[in-house]
């Protein structure tokens, strides 16, 4: 895995662009943090490539969640509770 500062994606954008298919995904850094995730596409993948993305951004929300709900122990909620707490969020939403 190749890390890239800011600083150096601004200086060597077209050595880091030529890379990229290299090294096929590259992880962007400002201040020694990473910011973003730089992978190679081409016309052809770009769809399938966002919603390998999209995918793996969903599943791990999911996990999260159900990782959440353990620790709180929500998962032991009755379907009662569950509908009330629905009801309650959509109301304060307007709906």
């Amino acid at each position: 895995m190749k890390f890239v500062t800011i600083r150096d994606l601004r200086s060597h954008s077209r050595q880091i662009q030529k890379d990229l298919p290299k090294y096929r995904e590259m992880i962007l850094t400002s201040n020694g943090k990473p910011v973003a995730i730089m992978t190679a596409v081409s016309e052809g993948s770009l769809e399938d490539s966002l919603a390998a993305i999209r995918r793996a951004r969903a599943i791990n929300a999911v996990t999260n969640l159900q990782i959440q709900s353990v620790k709180s122990a929500k998962y032991m909620m009755r379907a009662g509770v569950i509908d009330d707490e629905i009801r309650e969020v959509r109301k304060r939403r307007g709906r």
